[in-house]
Order: C-alpha cells, then sequence, then structure tokens
C-alpha cells in the first residue's frame, strides 16, 4: 500500500510530506472462511486498508516506528479474529548519503493470551 504522509523528524517531511510503503501481515484462522465461503467470517481488508490509510495520511509522527506501532494497535484492537500482525513501514525517499530503494522498520506484534 503507498500513501502520501507527513511523519518525519525534519520540518520539511512535516510540510512537503511523501511517500511511505506499507506492508501488512495479519494472523488469523481463516479456515471458516475458507470452508463457507462467507465474506462475514474473514477479515474485511478494505476495512483494514482504510485504518491503515487513516493512520498513515492522519496526523504526523517523527518517527516510522511509531506509525508502523500505531498501525499494529489498531489492528489488533478493531480485529478481534487476529491473534499477531506483522507491519512494514518504508519510506522509498530518504537523504542519505547513498543508493537505496527505501530504508524503514518491521514491527510484529501479538495479541496477549488473555485476549484470544
Amino acid at each position: 500500500m503507498v500513501f502520501h504522509g507527513y511523519h518525519g523528524v525534519y520540518p520539511e517531511e512535516n510540510k512537503l510530506g511523501q511517500k511511505f510503503v506499507v506492508d501488512a501481515t495479519l494472523l488469523t484462522d481463516l479456515s471458516h472462511a475458507g470452508r463457507s465461503d462467507d465474506f462475514h467470517k474473514a477479515v474485511n481488508y478494505a476495512a483494514v486498508y482504510e485504518d491503515i490509510r487513516a493512520i498513515v495520511e492522519g496526523p504526523p509522527a517523527q518517527l516510522v516506528e511509531a506509525v508502523a506501532e500505531r498501525i499494529a494497535s489498531t489492528l489488533l484492537q478493531h480485529y478481534p479474529t487476529v491473534a499477531a500482525v506483522t507491519v512494514g513501514v518504508a519510506k522509498p525517499h530518504v537523504a542519505v548519503g547513498g543508493v537505496l530503494q527505501s530504508l524503514g522498520v518491521e514491527v510484529t506484534r501479538r495479541r496477549m493470551a488473555a485476549e484470544l
């Protein structure tokens, strides 16, 4: 997923914004949805996309780590059947002294056992 956000340490990043690339992997039991072919037994990926979009395009954070944490926390809160999430947030255009495709972070967060 690609969004335009205003996250970063530098004032230019907060003013002009930049592209952010987000990957999200949700760990959940999809066997009921797969066997029944029932949309209501699956995770609504359109809603997941909108949750992620709202965070990346929403209020700025200084660090991509904070953006990834916000996304992971929101997905675990909004989707009770999801046991764990892995979220990657990358900036394709980073002011560093070298050639690169992107720089970013990946976090994995799991629901506490008592919540399952």
